[in-house]
């Protein structure tokens, strides 16, 4: 046995070794052209873990076990970046946190400390350079010993930290064990309350996620090497000038490492990172003085290529070289992309500044109207980060664009995301709305050190990001007022937050998404009454009206509308992967776990179909769907119509973190739900759609409504023709007209033609209308379709009105638990109608099904 571990760490020894002999950039006379920063990343699966009771591991002495040793071989296995609840899954250690209800059985594991091995070669000589060991990301609060030397402690899951190690690596040119390195990584257990912590890290509380901490090394762990002087950020800061033109001022930070001033010379060259252009280079030398230095260095470019959302032109990027020499010896190198793009804010027509709304909320990109066609991300794709990847990343980001949406919108309840997010935002053309960090809770330490510890964050996090044009637009809390204890000093706190993350980063900053004029809060913390709209109120208050008369009546007259949500269950395909099998139908304890609302998801079945569905589970589960889609894209496109004094609208959620059962139109699995397809469909750029005041009419009234218009594009449309069709539910044809459109014009919403047709007598139940845009040649330019039903609205509503307190009464009765407690559904956790829950071979069913 020994034998075979020795041919194992003989094996993992090579092929250590290998990347240890591949040429290092500092120190060398690479040309310009062929320099490369050296970097060895420590991302994969060769790291081990162990579980320690918090304070045993260093009772131990894990922090001083030999480099040479295979003592960590036999530890679990463990993948970085990553999290310890995939790790400890993936070694069997605990079951599936996703399936059923098993992550309330693994609470125990965040109790614990875990120890992150990882061993390396290092055969490279040690000369006039320095060897950095970057985290780029730990969560939350972790110790590092490189070689049984202590390195440091660091708190906080977003921001970088590095130690300089030159005086602890290990490294021969031939003798493994004297190359031979151990890095080792004490992860401590997770903080248990978040306004201690708040900003710093993601809140890991809400209606959509259960009581299990995130916590892991989640960003790759990298060794740099680089000269005695090196680059430590690079913002290519941009401006647009009035004849076109455009200045890239590149701010560089340099740090000089050694104790005397060096000349150096900065070689940049600029070049299309998505086009062709001609290459441009700039050389010069500057006298960089012991610690940072502050260099600066302008590009004029008399035509260049601006970044635009995908709607509105090219997302034309540009790439910046840069190498720091010292004569013809490399010190660093450095590449940066970024986009030319100019963002400003109007504020929204309709509204009085400083008595309707505090700040302008209309965004400008490079001149142009920018109205957002946005969904709340919900990420990132996992909660527990070691199962996700960066396709996974590309895919969302694909399917978000093919939903018709321009941005995509983080807000305060998600972390800030990692810079792969902005890139393939800034390739596809999307727009990045965003709190800078998570601010789950207004109340938070007044404590003057802790301020400054959630300031620096920020300024940190968006140092990194500020070089994606993707990113258009930052907040500095979502609905953080709510349920703060000292209004006054969370708005003061906001606006600081504001004036330290602005000086670094050049986009529109608005203090929070307050809630609308119903938020007390809000209006003591000195916002106005129509800042915005959470269009959360139809589902919290699922009952109190229909969803046409809610958005119509109690969602309107705002400006922006920074969520909008319904909610629904994943398909049966995706269910199967996360509830057990004999609670799948009818529907089991761990629905509720997953956060199913049973009675508002029947509600709004109803609503919408004037039915439950509750027939199969595969009805049950697409109509929810459909619900969800159907209110979406009529909510969507009712406020789509009051353009441009509402310029921009996020759905809530675009994506789910864990497979719940609750905001999102894509899945855990990556897969659309049957409402994406409405949401694509309300999200067309250029949208021919119907206004209607109900959905429920009565046979002896005429059907009435408008057909509009929406057009995003900037382009005027000519000599175009609208087509409404109206069938009954025998599919038989009562209206079939053609109207005639002299011009669409660009950047517009307009009502064009009225419809008042009395035909609905020989429908039964249902009734369908259709829409079709097409141009002069007979292309479609857009559809749409509708359905409506046979029923009195105000008959409907009053059924509504008793089942919400109906309801009420359920959440709230007996101890029953009220919102966010899933046990009032099930009568043997309610102990309704003499029924117990004694034994687990009890399997209990919701009721009403």
């Amino acid at each position: 046995m020994r034998t075979l571990f020795k041919q194992l760490f003989v094996v993992l020894v090579f092929f250590s070794c290998i990347t240890g002999y591949i040429q290092a950039q500092p120190n060398t006379t690479f040309s310009h052209e062929k320099n490369a920063q050296s970097v060895r990343n420590f991302s994969g699966r060769l790291w081990r873990m162990k579980m320690m009771t918090p304070g045993q591991g260093i009772k131990e002495g894990l922090q001083n076990l030999p480099p040479e040793d295979i003592e960590t071989l036999i530890w679990n296995n463990a993948d970085v970046p990553g999290d310890v609840y995939t790790d400890l899954w993936q070694a069997g250690v605990i079951d599936d946190p996703y399936f059923g209800r098993n992550s309330v059985r693994a609470q125990w594991a965040q109790r614990y400390e875990y120890w992150y091995s990882y061993q390396f070669n290092y055969n490279q000589p040690i000369n006039d350079e320095v060897i950095e060991l970057v985290f780029e990301g730990v969560d939350y609060s972790c110790e590092v010993w490189l070689n049984g030397h202590y390195l440091g402690k660091h708190e906080g899951a977003f921001t970088k930290f590095s130690f300089t190690v030159n005086d602890y690596i290990r490294t021969h040119d031939w003798d493994w064990r004297k190359q031979s390195n151990m890095l080792m990584v004490k992860l401590d257990p997770p903080p248990n309350v978040n306004a201690l912590v708040a900003g710093k890290k993601t809140p890991w509380f809400g209606d959509y996620w259960r009581d299990l901490i995130p916590f892991g090394i989640t960003r790759p762990v990298k060794l740099v090497t680089s000269g005695k002087v090196r680059f430590t950020d690079v913002f290519a800061n941009n401006t647009i000038n009035k004849d076109g033109s455009a200045d890239v001022n590149l701010e560089m930070e340099v740090e000089n490492t050694d104790t005397k001033s060096r000349e150096m010379t900065i070689i940049a060259s600029l070049e299309g990172k998505n086009f062709d252009m001609k290459k441009v280079e700039v050389e010069f030398t500057k006298e960089m003085k012991p610690g940072v230095n502050k260099v600066e260095k302008n590009i004029h470019l008399k035509d260049p290529k601006l970044w635009w959302p995908w709607d509105l032109g090219e997302p034309n990027l540009y790439k910046v070289r840069i190498s720091l020499k010292s004569d013809e010896v490399n010190h660093d190198f450095n590449e940066t992309v970024f986009g030319i793009r100019e963002v400003t804010s109007k504020w929204n027509p309709g509204f009085k500044k400083g008595v309707d709304v505090s700040f302008p909320r209309s965004t400008y990109i490079n001149g142009k109207f920018h109205f957002i066609r946005s969904a709340c991300w919900g990420g990132p794709p996992d909660i527990f980060v070691g199962r996700t990847n960066l396709d996974e990343y590309k895919k969302l980001i694909r399917l978000a664009k093919e939903a018709n949406m321009n941005n995509i919108r983080i807000f305060g309840w998600h972390p800030p995301e990692i810079p792969e997010f902005y890139q393939y935002c800034d390739e596809m053309g999307i727009t990045v709305w965003a709190d800078m960090i998570p601010l789950g809770t207004g109340n938070i330490s007044t404590d003057r050190e802790k301020l400054e510890d959630i300031f620096n964050t920020a300024v940190m996090v968006a140092k990194e990001r500020r070089n994606h044009p993707s990113f258009i637009m930052t907040e500095g809390g979502e609905e953080m007022l709510l349920r703060t204890a000292d209004a006054h000093f969370g708005r003061a706190f906001l606006e600081e937050l504001g004036d330290s993350i602005t000086k670094y980063i050049h986009i529109p900053y608005v203090p929070d998404s307050p809630m609308n004029d119903r938020c007390h809060v809000s209006q003591e913390a000195g916002f106005k009454p129509k800042e915005a709209v959470h269009a959360l109120r139809y589902f919290y208050d699922m009952g109190r009206w229909l969803h046409e008369d809610w958005y119509q009546n109690f969602a309107s007259g705002y400006p922006i509308v920074p969520e909008f949500a319904i909610t629904s269950v994943p398909s049966v395909e995706s269910l199967k992967k996360f509830i057990p099998e004999d609670e799948l139908w009818p529907p089991g304890l761990s629905w509720g776990h997953h956060w199913a609302d049973l009675t508002r998801l029947r509600m709004q079945n109803w609503d919408v179909f004037g039915d439950e569905k509750k027939g199969s589970l595969e009805e049950f589960v697409n109509a929810t769907q459909d619900a969800q889609g159907i209110i979406f894209q009529n909510g969507v496109e009712h406020f789509r119509r009051s353009k441009p004094s509402l310029s921009g609208i996020s759905l809530c959620h675009f994506i789910t973190y864990w497979p719940d059962m609750k905001w999102g139109i894509v899945d855990n699995y990556q897969q659309p739900k049957r409402s994406y397809y409405f949401v694509q469909k309300a999200y067309q750029p250029l949208l021919v759609n119907f206004e209607f005041t109900k959905r429920r009419w009565n046979n002896k009234e005429a059907f009435e409504g408008n057909i509009w218009v929406i057009n995003d594009f900037y382009q005027d449309y000519k000599d175009c023709k609208v087509t409404i069709q109206i069938k009954n539910d025998s599919d038989e044809t009562l209206v079939n007209k053609t109207f005639d459109i002299a011009q669409i014009d660009g950047n517009s919403a307009k009502s064009f033609f009225p419809i008042n047709e009395k035909v609905l007598k020989s429908v039964k139940e249902k009734f369908y209308v259709d829409l079709e845009l097409t141009d002069k040649k007979g292309n479609v330019l857009s559809k749409n379709d509708y359905f409506f039903l046979i029923g009195d609205q105000q008959k409907a509503t009053e059924t509504f009105n008793a089942w919400e307190q109906k309801r009420i009464r359920q959440e709230n009765d007996n101890g029953n638990g009220s919102y966010g407690s899933y046990y009032h559904f099930f009568e043997e956790l309610s102990e309704e109608n003499g029924k117990d829950f004694n034994s687990d071979v009890e399997k209990p069913k919701a009721k009403d099904f």
